[in-house]
């Protein structure tokens, strides 16, 4: 596989049977994630998108097809690949009773780190997500924006080549997303390539260079917003770009009736 990808995907499928019989939840779908981006990754209810990520990050097995993350076979190394992945999950799994630093310095230690290495680890992840003040004041007493944003910290305490976020702002406000968005910058210009799956259109056209969209279990349109964008333009000889909210609409079949509320993870 190319040394320039950090996530790879080859005609991955994930086929689940139950009562009513069998069904292809993803079918055939095949990505290049260069290493030192960040990729958007769209998809209405259903689509497949939640397990695409599940297979990546082996928390599920893969039917059929081939995935490589941080350059390891998913499927023949999972052990390897966790080594070389951070993953934020929509909810947050912090214990409330321990401080920030506590956290992360535990994290650093599970990690094998020794005593003064996870301590330093620890103050080097507050001060890039800005939480040097809350550092030594207890987790129950955080906001959400800070609990996300120590979430990240810890996702990224041994240093993964790959940064995987299912939906990082959901529930947050106006200002606490920013204010993630910032950190996702931050941690992306440090070199960790980060995979985003959102809700808000707007985030993924702000973060992203590239994203994909996925729908019925396929892939359905790839590429960067603003190519996205143009392409529509010219389809459908528009006076003006259209948002990215009006390519996924045309991408996924949807009208804003049915879109409105309703794009979320799954």
């Amino acid at each position: 596989m190319s040394s320039m990808y950090a996530v790879e995907a080859i005609d991955v499928h994930k086929r689940f049977t139950g009562k009513d019989g069998e069904v292809d939840a993803v079918r055939g779908v095949s990505l290049g994630i260069e290493r030192g981006e960040v990729f958007g990754f769209l998809g209405p209810n259903g689509a497949g998108k939640s397990t695409t990520v599940r297979m990546l990050t082996t928390l599920m097995t893969i039917t059929a097809g081939r995935a490589l993350v941080g350059g390891l076979d998913v499927a023949g190394d999972p052990h390897g690949v966790r080594r070389r992945i951070g993953v934020a999950l929509q909810e947050a799994g912090l214990d409330p009773r321990q401080t920030g630093r506590e956290l992360l310095v535990l994290q650093g230690r599970l990690f094998g780190l020794s005593k003064t290495d996870a301590a330093a680890r620890a103050a080097d992840l507050l001060d890039l997500v800005e939480m040097v003040d809350a550092a030594d004041r207890r987790i129950g007493g955080y906001s959400g924006g800070m609990k996300r944003r120590l979430d990240l910290a810890s996702a990224l305490v041994h240093q993964p080549d790959v940064l995987f976020l299912d939906a990082p702002t959901t529930g947050l406000d106006p200002a606490s997303r920013l204010t993630v968005w910032d950190e996702v910058r931050r941690i992306n210009e440090r070199g960790t390539t980060v995979f985003l799956t959102t809700q808000y259109l707007e985030e993924a056209d702000q973060l992203c260079g590239r994203l994909a969209i996925i729908d019925g279990g396929r892939i359905v349109r790839e590429g960067s917003p603003s190519a996205l964008k143009s392409e529509l333009r010219a389809r459908l000889a528009l006076d003006a770009d259209p948002t990215l909210d009006e390519v996924f609409m045309d991408a996924t079949g949807r009208n804003r009736a049915r879109v409105a509320g309703d794009v979320q993870e799954v």
